[in-house]
């Protein structure tokens, strides 16, 4: 689990947060979050260059990398309130599935048996399999929910042949009892798959997914209300998965497998930091942008955010049940609305 830095392009860490080696423990001690990158698109059906994901992420922001990003939204500031630290990127293969997974999957495995939350850049979606299977070692087998943002179900059996890849790992998942099918929540589906077989095997394992058609009659918000109490019934914390896709391609255009009709940027946005300030967040993967498809990096960008968005939520959360701030009110100005978690 030897630290590489990045496997394609600059060695940078993640805002210019401190990095780490995961092979000296005394180096991340510290650290409330580790993020690792998954450099690897080895599972793709249709366009590949989500392996450059984690380097485009790392870079997109035009404030520089200076380790600090206070949030106007939320009032802390996640790359300080945590402690944030970069264990760059896993060594990963796309032409060596098995061997690339496995390593993912123990590094993740070792920031969660530590008490950290594991924060993971890929790389197509192939990744969520190693990933949740590493916090589930970590937190308890079938213990954290999973909130899944997506277009697409990711359940299928096979593709070309194969077990793995980014339309297989939830069916694995809950195959494998790392995750239950009835704390296995979908947001955003649309489009043209899965067939019904597929679906029929979802509904058999009590998955929950809310396909856009609902979100749009019933709204967001109700949606992710919903969903959030379902994920908090009898498990230890929730895993968030954010493919990047779960956007209209139109504000997210760099991606391997896009959609018409998805969320907007700013309902995602919001949703990941509501979701990270309510719930007990024990993992998060940000996954699917593919940069070699992206214009201007508006893509790189939005996936940068998301990243932030987490931080920002968890951060206000600790600071509140440590008490140094009071609750969160959303509707209050601004300036009456900040304080510091420090």
């Amino acid at each position: 689990m030897t630290r590489y830095g990045a496997m394609y392009g600059p060695d940078i860490t993640f805002l210019g947060v401190p990095s780490c080696d995961l092979e000296q423990p005394s180096s991340w001690s510290d650290a409330q979050v580790v993020i690792l990158g998954a450099p690897y698109d080895g599972g793709t059906s249709y366009r590949s260059g989500a392996r450059f994901g984690p380097g485009a992420i790392r870079q997109a922001c035009y404030l520089g990398h200076d380790g600090t990003r206070p949030s106007l939204a939320l009032g802390v500031d996640g790359l300080l309130d945590l402690r944030v630290m970069d264990a760059g990127d896993v060594m990963m293969f796309s032409g060596d599935a098995e061997r690339s997974l496995a390593a993912l999957e123990q590094a993740v495995h070792t920031v969660s048996a530590a008490g950290k939350i594991p924060l993971v850049l890929g790389g197509d979606h192939s990744v969520a399999l190693p990933d949740i299977t590493g916090v589930a070692r970590g937190v308890g087998w079938g213990q954290a929910s999973v909130l899944h943002f997506d277009a697409h179900a990711d359940t299928g059996d096979s593709s070309y042949g194969s077990l793995i890849g980014h339309g297989q790992p939830m069916r694995r998942l809950i195959e494998s009892g790392a995750v239950r099918g009835d704390r296995f929540l979908q947001i955003g589906l649309r489009g043209y798959w899965p067939g019904p077989e597929t679906l029929q095997w979802m509904a058999d394992q009590g998955m929950r997914s809310y396909e856009m058609t609902e979100i749009v009659e019933r709204g967001l918000d109700v949606c992710l209300t919903e969903a959030s109490r379902i994920a908090l019934d009898e498990c230890a914390g929730v895993y968030l998965s954010v493919d990047i896709d779960v956007v209209d391609p139109g504000m997210a255009p760099g991606t391997g497998t896009p959609e018409p009709g998805g969320l907007t940027s700013r309902e995602l946005l919001d949703a990941v930091r509501r979701l990270s300030y309510e719930l007990p967040i024990v993992g998060v993967e940000v996954v699917e942008v593919a940069p070699s498809h992206d214009h201007a990096d508006v893509t790189a960008m939005l996936g940068s955010r998301v990243v932030l968005e987490a931080l920002s939520g968890i951060a206000r959360r600790q600071a509140e049940q440590r008490g140094r701030l009071e609750p969160w009110d959303r509707s209050k100005p601004l300036l009456s609305r900040y304080g510091t978690a420090r």
